[in-house]
């Protein structure tokens, strides 16, 4: 995936040759008004190329000689690189350029966490973070990445979170929190930072300054995983052994709700609008979505065998869920809540996939960004094609749809999901047209 900084070039470069003879006021404002609009129209050429980028999903999978992660294109669902990794790839999660994915090793003696370069889509640090790292999450600012590290001893003092600073890609310090921690998540200020307890049933709260615990909420039965709203107000904890997810008020560090939901509740994910929670049940075999303002669930989504993982895209249309032992990932639709596509790699097998995280939107608002435009000003435009890893060399592996899944949709929704993924990723056409018309109109009445 390409970087979303644009190289900055005076935009004096570009200009539009005059007539040489004089000009009444009126046609050097008529001309002046033209160059800003072409320099507008031009402007706004890149950024469709760019801003309307659709991200990638990077889907850990356990592998068949080595562990994997697989990275798919969500506008296409088409698979773009393979890239092998240490032991068993579980825990993923991507720095909020879109630059790094960082994936955890959950093999029995591992203590390592991958470093992922996106536009190489190869491994290129590898951090040793200490024993059975599993969850993973990076800070809005992408400085640090906090690993949990899971152990069942109460005495044990590994039952921590490491902090990697990503400049360096080494562990720069480590927070101490309650039995066999499992997963942690930001609030999106990145002040608190909250880690689920499994074998102690609660949730810890740290201060992302201080990195010291600050509360212990309670929550349900066996807490996994864990995800907070786009506003930071609320919590979702899915607690595997009590079937519900228990609500946070962040305010408070209280649980205000608990929503029943299926059996063996095994992650969360919350639509970019805060609307929904989706919550993949792997021994029912399907994923509930609960409606954050009644805190109920309105629609339970059937997809594959043993459900894991489960991560939405950041325009909110579309939600990844990994069937482990399907072998398969099934994509639904937010607008209706069904299964509209269940993929796999063709060849290139995804055998026992576990993790999912999606990668941002190129945002041309993003503050580190600076975009001037000039008449050659072409390089940077667009979404580079992501480079396939040497040992895993696939040539535009388009990705199958399931052929056992009973839960395919038929070619007609499929269609119109791709259609959508193309509307989605040209978003500034509508103004572009307006701006040529007006430009049109300028041409004739100079005629």
């Amino acid at each position: 995936m390409k970087s979303n900084i644009i190289s900055t070039i005076p935009i004096a470069t570009f200009s539009i040759p005059l007539p040489s003879v004089a000009m009444s006021n009126k046609a050097r404002r008529e001309d002046s008004l033209i160059r800003a609009l072409g320099i507008t129209v031009f402007a706004i050429l890149i950024l469709v190329g760019v801003v309307g980028a659709a991200p990638f999903a990077y889907v850990t999978s356990l592998g068949v000689d080595t562990g994997t992660v697989f990275v798919i294109d969500t506008a296409t669902n088409n698979l773009k690189a393979v890239v092998p990794v240490e032991g068993w790839p579980f825990g993923v999660a991507v720095n909020p350029a879109g630059t790094k994915v960082y994936v955890t090793d959950l093999s029995g003696t591992s203590t390592t966490v991958s470093v992922i370069d996106t536009s190489t889509n190869t491994v290129d640090a590898i951090v040793d973070v200490g024993g059975y790292p599993r969850g993973v999450a990076v800070n809005p600012t992408g400085s640090r990445v906090y690993v949990t590290n899971r152990y069942s001893v109460v005495d044990n003092d590994s039952n921590n979170v490491s902090v990697i600073a990503t400049s360096t890609n080494s562990v720069v310090g480590t927070v101490n929190v309650g039995l066999s921690i499992y997963n942690v998540a930001f609030t999106p200020d990145g002040e608190k930072i909250y880690a689920t307890n499994s074998r102690n049933n609660t949730t810890s709260v740290i201060d992302a300054t201080t990195n010291k615990v600050t509360a212990t909420v309670p929550v349900g039965d066996y807490p996994t995983d864990i995800a907070v709203n786009p506003d930071g107000n609320k919590v979702y904890v899915a607690n595997a052994g009590s079937n519900d997810v228990s609500v946070v008020d962040t305010a408070t560090n209280t649980v205000t709700a608990t929503v029943p939901v299926g059996d063996g509740p095994s992650d969360v994910a919350v639509t970019p609008n805060g609307n929904k929670v989706y919550v993949p049940n792997k021994r029912s075999n399907n994923v509930s979505v609960i409606d954050t303002a009644t805190n109920t669930v309105t629609a339970t989504v059937p997809v594959g065998i043993t459900p894991l993982g489960v991560a939405v895209t950041p325009d909110g249309n579309k939600v990844y869920v990994t069937n482990a032992e399907s072998d398969n990932v099934s994509i639904i639709d937010t607008a209706t809540n069904k299964v509209t596509t269940t993929v796999n790699a063709g060849k290139y097998y995804i055998n026992y996939p576990v993790g999912v995280a999606i990668g941002p939107f190129i945002d041309s608002n993003a503050t580190d960004q600076s975009i001037r435009v000039t008449s050659n000003a072409t390089e940077g435009a667009g979404v580079e094609e992501t480079n396939l890893s040497s040992s895993e060399e696939i040539n535009a592996v388009e990705l199958n749809n399931s052929n056992n899944n009973n839960y395919e949709s038929d070619n007609n929704s499929n269609s119109s999901g791709n259609k959508s993924s193309e509307n989605n990723s040209t978003p500034g056409f509508s103004l572009l047209g307006s701006l040529t018309c007006l430009y049109g109109r300028w041409r004739l009445r100079r005629k």
